[in-house]
Formats: structure tokens, C-alpha cells, sequence
């Protein structure tokens, strides 16, 4: 593998769902959107997996959303996830819920596992039956292909890809116990993001051994820190998944909650996870920059993340952002209607970029900074404001992205 560089003591590796031991993918052709693409993945494990899931909040779920949730709080092991893109599964009934059923057990039937254990994951156009038989078409194309190599990886993170423009990949990996345990992942998402799991999937796999209490509260935890501390567009899917797979093969001691060992994947989890999420914030429908708001100096990290949160989900900060204009007063305005309590004038505010950091605001005034400096910081791919409340030592991260013309291009005939 290419190992790049070490953070917080892990190593970042090259890589996906196929990095941790004992996984495969694969990625086909099925036509059920899209044409000349690839519009399915499989991700496969040698072993059974325990697995761990969150969810959309939205009240409407789509038929994957239930199905998968059954299957992670059940005891059954899984040993394949299936997932299409391009027809979202949702608003589709019982006939939805059918598809998923039969999508499990040509699956179960094909790679010879329990029909009980195979997970799903649907994302494109709400509204629409799949087509079930180039699902079950495809699911045999996918076992055929199914390999252990990157490229295989690679390959299924571009397949389950809608309006995104890049695929969407990490794994590092940790030593725990005196093993190398690895954790690696693929997501989507581009447009309906927003706090509260948003069209967004992410599929984690790893070769850890650890009790399925540890790692259900682990991801748990940290979608708090990560996939919910983004917003695009501030729509909540009715797909959104996070599903996280552990087979074992790392050989390490089982891991179990509150252990300093459980601490140390929870740490190389939250690196995969947020590298995921603010891969899809950049890549929002139509944004030409990453948009980072820290907090800090807060009261309380619930206080932090109501204002961060606040900040990238404000469509006029979102829209001075791709003017490249300075405009701090909806910054703070943004941090005015949160629902967090702050005292306005002792807020310090700071834009950084590649082309460098300057105040913008000094206890809740206007700092002496150049407008053309400003400019040139907002022009980069990724911009980070950073606003001091003096209120405390809590801070939080959210991330989201500029506003563009093209978001209403995209989204204007989505269904076409």
C-alpha cells in the first residue's frame, strides 16, 4: 500500500472499502438510471461481519433505510452490501420494501451467504420502483468482478456516484493490541446534505475485532462530530446511511468499550469519517470551494456546534463566499439566529486560506483589514473562518460550500 504521512498516530493510507483485510468490491453496469456508467456497487467480506449503522432523521425513509436498520439491530452477521444509484427507493412502498428483499436474497443466493445478513443502499431520484431485474442482472455481474485490489475499491466508490464529481475514498490504519488494524471507506454525497445525516451514503469497513456494543457506540458518537457537522443545501435525505463493518481478521484482542483500545479506533474511525464528510461538502452540487466554520472559545461544545453549524448552512454567507466577498455581517448575523447565546461584542472573526489569515472582526466591530486581501483569501478551495467568542474552552467544526448558479442548473432538472 502507499503510505503517505502519520496523523494522531495513524497512518494514512492509499485506499478504500477494500483496504482492511478480507474485503472486496466490485462496481457494473446495470442501466437502471444511467446509461454507459457504472450504476452499481458490492462490497464483500470473507467473513461475517458485526456491523454497526446510523440513519436519516427525516420521518419519510426510503425502503433501504428500514431494511438496513433491521439487519444492523438484529444479531445477524452480514457478509455483502449491495448498493445502486441513480433510483433512490423511496416513497415506493411495499413494493419498495419487496425490492430490497429480493435484492438479498439474489445476493445471498449468488455468493452463497445468509439472505438475513445482506444490507442495501439506494440513492438517486425519490419517487421511482427499481428496476428489479437489472438489479438481479447486476448483483451477478458484480460477484463475477469482486476482487480484494484498490482498483476495486475505486471502482464501487465511483459506481453509487449521482451528481457528485469525484469519488470518495479513505483508510488508515493503527496499531492496536501489537496488530495492524485497518479502517477504510467510500461515500457519496453531493446535494440534499445537511446536519442530521444527510443524499449521503458512507460505507466503513474494517478488520478490527471488536464487540458489537463498541463498535455501534463508536460510530455512533463520532456521525455526531463528522457527517452531521456538514450542510450543502439544508435538505435531510430520506436515504442517508452510514453503515460500518468489522470482520475480525486483524487478529488483534476484541476490542470493548471504555478501553484505551476502543479509544484508539474511535480515533482512526474519526479521521476516515470526517475525511469523508468534508469530501462531500467540497464537492457540493455546483461549489467551487470547501467552507469551514470554527468555533472557539465556546461555553460548551453543544453552544460551538450550534454556531458553526449556523454559519455554513447560511445561504447568504454562502453566496458572499462564491462572490468572494468580505461580507462579515452575515457571518455574525448567521451566529445571531443559531439559538445559542452569545455576547456579540466580544467576537473576534478571521478568514484563512492557502493565501493566508486576517481579521475581519475585533470584539464585534470591524478590524482595519484590506478588502482586496480578503478577497484574494476568499478565492481559494477551501476557506475557513474562525470566530472567537471568549466565552469559554469548547469549540467545534462544521463544513459546508459556496453557493452557486449552477447548484439551480443541477437541481432544476434533476430528473431528466
Amino acid at each position: 500500500m502507499n503510505r503517505e504521512k502519520e496523523v494522531y498516530g495513524m497512518e494514512i493510507i492509499e485506499g478504500g472499502v477494500t483496504a482492511a483485510k478480507g474485503f472486496e468490491a466490485a462496481a457494473a453496469e446495470a442501466q437502471i438510471k444511467y446509461k454507459n456508467r457504472t450504476d452499481m456497487a458490492l462490497i464483500y467480506s470473507e467473513k461475517p461481519c458485526k456491523t454497526a449503522g446510523t440513519f436519516t432523521r427525516n420521518v419519510v425513509k426510503a425502503a433501504p433505510v428500514k431494511w438496513d436498520r433491521a439487519v444492523v439491530e438484529s444479531k445477524v452477521k452480514s457478509q455483502a452490501v449491495i448498493v445502486n444509484s441513480g433510483i433512490a427507493n423511496a416513497c415506493t412502498g411495499e413494493e419498495g420494501m419487496n425490492y430490497c428483499e429480493e435484492t438479498a436474497k439474489t445476493a445471498a443466493r449468488i455468493l452463497n451467504i445468509d439472505s438475513k445478513g445482506v444490507l442495501v443502499g439506494s440513492t438517486g431520484v425519490i419517487g421511482m420502483q427499481l428496476p428489479i431485474d437489472r438489479i438481479k442482472a447486476g448483483i451477478g455481474k458484480l460477484a463475477e468482478a469482486k476482487k480484494a485490489d484498490l482498483a476495486s475499491g475505486t471502482a464501487a466508490a465511483q459506481a453509487i456516484m449521482t451528481t457528485d464529481t469525484k469519488k470518495k475514498e479513505a483508510a488508515v490504519t493503527v496499531e492496536i493490541g501489537g496488530k495492524t488494524v485497518t479502517i477504510g471507506g467510500m461515500s457519496k454525497g453531493s446535494g440534499m446534505i445537511h446536519p442530521n445525516m444527510c443524499t449521503m451514503l458512507a460505507f466503513i469497513t474494517t478488520d478490527a475485532k471488536i464487540t458489537k456494543k463498541a463498535l455501534q457506540i463508536a460510530l455512533s458518537e463520532d456521525v455526531e462530530d463528522t457527517y452531521n457537522m456538514i450542510s450543502v443545501d439544508g435538505d435531510t435525505s430520506t436515504n442517508d446511511t452510514v453503515l460500518l463493518l468489522a470482520n475480525g481478521m486483524a487478529g488483534n484482542a476484541k476490542i470493548r468499550y471504555g478501553t484505551p483500545e476502543f479509544e484508539i479506533f474511535k480515533k482512526a474511525l474519526h479521521y476516515v469519517n470526517e475525511t469523508l464528510a468534508k469530501s462531500m461538502a467540497a464537492d457540493g452540487e455546483g461549489a467551487t470551494a470547501l467552507f469551514e466554520a470554527k468555533i472557539v472559545g465556546a461555553d460548551t461544545k453543544e453552544q460551538a456546534k450550534m454556531l458553526a453549524k449556523s454559519i455554513v448552512c447560511s445561504n447568504l454567507t454562502k453566496t458572499a463566499l462564491a462572490g468572494h466577498d468580505a461580507n462579515w455581517g452575515r457571518i455574525l448575523c448567521a451566529m445571531g439566529y443559531s439559538g445559542a447565546q452569545f455576547d456579540p461584542e466580544k467576537v473576534d472573526l478571521y478568514f484563512e486560506s492557502e493565501a493566508g489569515k486576517i481579521q475581519i472582526i475585533e470584539n464585534g466591530t470591524a478590524a482595519d483589514y484590506s478588502e482586496e486581501k480578503a478577497t484574494e483569501i476568499l478565492s481559494q478551495s477551501k476557506v475557513t473562518v474562525t470566530a472567537d467568542i471568549k466565552a469559554g474552552e469548547a469549540q467545534a467544526t462544521a463544513w459546508g460550500c459556496d453557493l452557486t448558479h449552477e447548484y439551480i442548473s443541477i437541481n432544476a432538472d434533476y430528473r431528466s
